[in-house]
């Protein structure tokens, strides 16, 4: 098992330090990993000069897996637009064709009192956001910024998606609905764009396919709201790249803390790149202070997406729930009684409960 490690930066090394903590459990016990170190992102452009250097690139080729902390930082907010971390992140995605974004939303029963919602409103919640990852407006072209015919300046993206691409993401969400709760919610705005309206002609086709699924669509405004108002409705949700960025942070947000949710990118061969759905979090960088259970998560998505390893996963998930059980916190999380504890000292907590 060939893993590639990107730290990243802010508070990237910290949190990647303690999922390794928890890979290493695993290799000691006889299973058979190699972590190959590369830098992205500004750590990246810091060495070499850009985002996603070469030597990253091969790297991750190489690899069957990714493993990124964070990227992005405020000292590199004046560079070039292609030279921004954040550009090397978009960089690796479309390089390893990683267009299926899986963002869970799991609120652990231990934490229904940290989110911001009254808990009988979100206990027991258990969302799969499945985000398509390397087209829409992110990546149409022609884009940029010009001067129009009346002399004004104007910037301008370009929304589209090809068959082809809605067809695999749809595969991809319907496959996972099988085997969950066999409910799929596809989010659109078909009532204004012609592309999303076009995207939910493909999704009704594949639909034929999967006959067992209970398919229904929503307006991507009335699906922010629905998720802050009955969240519980959903199990799976498929949308495209812009939508499914801000969905997918929304929903982040009823679990209590952005610092408990992995997520998993996978290209068609379920090569993945998995990372914390958080940032870098300059503020609290190289304090000991963040909260590494969304990277632990991440490296359990890895074991059972890509390595197919659901026995492994299913053991970090449930060493997590024992230290959340048992009280231990970091200071994202944290409520009076409990037991608060450093990014490290809950690298210890999961290692031990391993």
């Amino acid at each position: 098992m060939k893993i590639a490690v990107l730290a990243g930066d802010g508070i990237g090394p910290e949190i990647i330090a303690q999922a390794l903590r928890v890979l290493e459990v695993l290799k000691e016990e006889g299973m058979p990993m190699q972590f190959v170190h590369a830098p992205l992102g500004g750590q990246a452009y810091d060495q070499y000069g850009h985002p996603y250097p070469e030597f990253t690139q091969k790297i991750c080729r190489d690899a069957d897996a990714v493993l990124l902390g964070a990227v992005g930082g405020p000292q590199y907010d004046n560079l070039d637009r292609p030279l921004r971390p954040e550009r090397g992140l978009l960089a690796i995605r479309k390089d390893l064709g990683l267009f299926a974004n899986l963002r869970p939303a799991v609120l652990y029963p231990e934490l229904a009192n940290a989110s911001t919602l009254k808990p009988e409103v979100v206990s027991g919640l258990d969302i799969m956001i499945v985000r398509e990852l390397t087209g829409d407006v992110y990546f149409g072209q022609p884009r940029g910024m010009r001067t129009n015919e009346h002399g004004e300046r104007e910037g301008f993206n370009t929304m589209v998606y090809a068959e082809s691409e809605v067809r695999r993401i749809a595969h991809v969400a319907f496959d996972i609905a099988m085997k969950r709760g066999k409910k799929l919610c596809s989010v659109d705005k078909a009532n204004v764009l012609e592309t999303t309206e076009f995207w939910k002609e493909i999704v009704i086709d594949v639909a034929k396919e999967y006959p067992e699924v209970e398919l229904n669509h929503m307006y991507v405004d009335n699906a922010a709201m629905q998720l802050i108002r009955n969240p519980k409705q959903f199990d799976v949700m498929v949308t495209g790249n812009i939508f499914g960025d801000i969905l997918s942070d929304e929903a982040s947000m009823l679990t209590g803390s952005i610092g408990m949710l992995a997520s998993a990118s996978l290209n068609e061969t379920k090569k993945g790149l998995y990372e914390p759905s958080h940032g870098s979090a300059p503020d609290i960088a190289g304090k000991n202070l963040a909260n590494p259970i969304a990277t632990v998560l991440s490296t359990a998505m890895m074991l059972r997406y890509t390595f197919d390893n659901e026995a492994a996963a299913a053991r970090i998930e449930n060493a997590v729930k024992k230290v959340l059980a048992a009280g231990y916190r970091t200071g994202d999380i944290f409520e009076a009684g409990m037991r608060r504890v450093s990014c490290s000292e809950m690298g210890d907590q999961i290692v031990a409960a391993m």
